[in-house]
């Protein structure tokens, strides 16, 4: 009797050394061999020893003796608990219910107030009498093909009849112009930037655990306020001109802009311009309504001597005008993931960009003075050299 209380107490001690490494068919298989060794009573022994139930080594002891090949699975089939989808055959469609495009917007719905995240998709299921977790929630979503998608921008709103023809009018102008050697350039004011220690969107390499230390909050440093770039891309010589403003972005500050550029890279480019294109967006400080942009443009025009021919893009269009996505997108890429810190480092920033292509950018930084809520009077307007054309002149 020594001698079975001491071999049970061996296959303790070898069974605990090997239960974590193996599964539970592979467990019952071994507490059998050992139960089947000790012969009559081995069972019990092996149970006590173990701490196992010993129905479990029973079944090890009847699977040795009556299964040739080990099986594919190491529980049987069906075994385990049902899932949700076979006990409640409710759940999924009321789950499809709530994430429905055509339902969810439905003023009842219990989802129009909250993000619509697996949790709070997991207690309106519980509401409505469907209990389920979030994680069951997210496993049943990927089945119905859901997935988390950000906003598309691609409705465009209302777009006017003629909008294909004045692109058309736009291409042609270009063309003209490009056709005869005189400057075709796009301009917009890019998106103000925040100056001083603030995070900036985008990644770049650094040392594993050492990320650039920025505020917490983005509020304004009152000393050195905000960065207003204003941009000029030469469509036919693929380069840009953009001067970082310190004051407002005004119609004065894009005119500025222009003749700077003309005088340092225009004029030498172009020394027998007597046109010059301007392809712009209808709004912002060189908008279509704007009547500041017509007054500096009519003094640049005459301190040029140049016939200036403003082309707008048509209304809902301003991301198709090229300075967006040759010049600012470029802009952006080459200073991601860098604080703004001064005027400097983004001027400095601007003039590094480059592309494959052959994109040279030059930049400075304008600390001019340009006050806001100038008016002009109809008196003024009608002073201007100032000639519609007969194709959406207005």
């Amino acid at each position: 009797m020594a001698d079975f209380v001491q071999v049970g107490e061996s296959v303790g001690r070898r069974y605990a050394m090997l239960r974590a490494h193996l599964d539970e068919r592979q467990r019952r298989l071994l507490l059998g061999s050992e139960a089947t060794e000790l012969g009559r009573g081995g069972i019990k022994a092996v149970a006590a020893a173990t701490g196992v139930h010993p129905d479990t080594v029973a079944r090890g002891v009847h699977e040795l003796a009556g299964e040739a090949a080990p099986a594919v699975r190491a529980r049987a089939p069906g075994g385990g608990r049902k899932k949700l989808r076979e006990t409640d055959p409710e759940l999924l469609g009321a789950l499809g219910t709530l994430v429905d495009p055509t339902t969810r917007g439905d003023p009842m719905s219990l989802l129009v107030w909250t993000t619509k995240s697996t949790r709070n998709l997991a207690d309106a299921l519980t509401q409505q009498g469907h209990p389920v977790s979030d994680r069951t929630v997210a496993r049943m979503l990927r089945d119905l093909g859901f997935s988390l998608q950000g906003n598309a921008k691609v409705t465009e709103g209302h777009q006017h009849p003629d909008r294909d023809a004045q692109f058309r009018y736009l291409a042609a102008q270009v063309s003209a112009h490009a056709g005869d050697g005189q400057p075709v350039v796009s301009v917009d004011a890019k998106k103000k930037e925040l100056v001083e220690d603030f995070k900036n969107v985008g990644r770049e390499y650094q040392l594993a655990g050492e990320p650039e230390r920025v505020n917490v909050h983005d509020f304004p440093d009152k000393d050195l306020g905000t960065a207003i770039p204003y941009g000029i891309y030469d469509v036919g010589a693929n380069t840009g001109w953009v001067s970082v403003g310190t004051d407002h972005d005004t119609s004065a500050f894009a005119v500025s802009t222009l003749r700077t550029w003309w005088r340092t890279v225009g004029k030498p480019r172009y020394p027998g311009a007597s046109k010059l294109l301007i392809c712009a967006d209808g709004g912002g400080s060189n908008g279509s309504r704007v009547r500041a942009w017509k007054v500096e443009l009519a003094a640049f025009a005459a301190e040029t001597h140049l016939q200036i021919t403003v082309a707008h893009l048509p209304p809902g269009t301003s991301k198709w005008n090229n300075i967006e996505h040759r010049l600012f997108s470029q802009i952006t890429t080459n200073w991601r993931g860098r604080p703004l810190k001064t005027h400097q480092i983004i001027v400095d920033l601007i003039a590094a960009t480059t592309t494959k292509t052959g994109l040279t950018v030059r930049c400075e930084l304008d600390t001019d003075e340009y006050p806001t809520g100038l008016s002009y009077t109809d008196q003024d307007m009608a002073a201007l050299p100032l000639e519609r054309r007969d194709f959406h002149g207005d």
